[in-house]
């Protein structure tokens, strides 16, 4: 089998893994008489994603010398309840009506409901995360932090131009990379791995991460169907994103101010003018050339472990965030 055909057959077979013991969790606490919080929390929790932590957080215990999944497996359910709880809590703050295509909760439900179903998922995801030794709920508990520490910081620079380079990694570091690091790292413990190994696939999950959201701020500009929302929403909700903050730097005179209006009232038939700007300031094409900086630091870090199948998995799931075929 080619390495396409067994990244494809792992991921779905990760998928359906994840997805099932999902599935039962939900059951089991409707079971318990849950229903309402459930049914909410189980609307965006099963509504198609990608399971991209989990599945990762799997092949990372596997490559660090795991065998058994299921010692692993509540740690990557852990980190994908979380995850959701934030996305569910996102929404709210940015007043976002679709995610992944669909009505969001608070949309739907109002945000009340929304922000107890969020709650609900953060519980079921730290009730999990609590079955293991005090080693890897530490790393759970930071990366938790790092996550409310880094959304205020998000908060605080909505709209603001004077936004730095070093403002937007610290952000994405703790609010996106993190969860993609902290899962790799916790897997490699629980696996047994030295502490060489461990380190190396946080630093692995770390990069992975940065390199996902910067292919997640030029598919926001660019504008691609799979994102579930309309093209630009993120300077729409004012975030600056690493192509505006790179162009506010690069730009000047007449250019840089009519793409700081354009930030400040942007719509979509603002759009082309947009582009051109951040073409005309390379921010498009250097974002591009970054992710490809971030992603083969990542694959650097895999070098510790023997060559094999599955490390070759890893490293075309690691590429595959790029193109975002997954």
């Amino acid at each position: 089998m080619d390495t396409e055909g067994m990244l494809e057959e792992s991921l779905e077979a990760g998928r359906l893994l994840v997805n099932n013991h999902l599935q039962s969790l939900l059951d089991e606490s409707l079971s318990n008489g849950h229903n309402e919080v459930v049914e909410l929390a189980g609307s965006v929790l099963m509504a198609g994603g990608k399971r991209l932590r989990p599945v990762l957080s799997i092949l990372a215990f596997q490559l660090a010398g795991g065998e058994d999944e299921d010692r692993v497996m509540p740690m990557a359910l852990a980190f994908e309840l979380i995850h959701t709880a934030t996305l569910v809590h996102d929404d709210i703050n940015d007043s976002a009506k679709q995610r992944r295509g669909v009505a969001t909760i608070h949309e739907k439900s109002g945000v009340a409901r929304a922000i107890i179903a969020g709650d609900w998922l953060f519980v079921q995801g730290f009730g999990l995360g609590g079955s293991y030794d005090s080693r890897i709920v530490s790393i759970m508990t930071e990366c938790c932090a790092d996550i409310a520490s880094s959304e205020l910081k998000q908060l605080n620079h909505v709209n603001n131009l004077a936004t730095t380079p070093e403002d937007y990694y610290s952000i994405i570091r703790g609010k996106t990379a993190g969860p993609f690091a902290a899962g790799c790292e916790a897997a490699a413990h629980i696996a047994g791995a030295s502490e060489e190994e461990a380190v190396a696939l946080r630093r692995f999950g770390m990069e992975l991460g940065v390199t996902f959201q910067l292919v997640d701020d030029l598919l926001d500009i660019l504008g691609d169907e799979r994102m579930g929302k309309p093209r630009g929403a993120d300077v729409v909700e004012g975030k600056m994103t690493l192509p505006l903050i790179h162009a506010l730097t690069l730009l000047h005179g007449s250019s840089r101010e009519r793409l700081a209006e354009i930030i400040a009232n942007f719509s979509d038939n603002l759009w082309s003018e947009l582009i051109d700007l951040l073409n005309e300031a390379g921010s498009i094409e250097y974002v591009r050339t970054l992710t490809q900086t971030h992603l083969e630091r990542g694959l650097q870090e895999l070098q510790i472990f023997p060559k094999s199948d599955l490390r070759t998995i890893i490293e075309s799931l690691a590429k595959s965030v790029i193109d975002r075929h997954i």
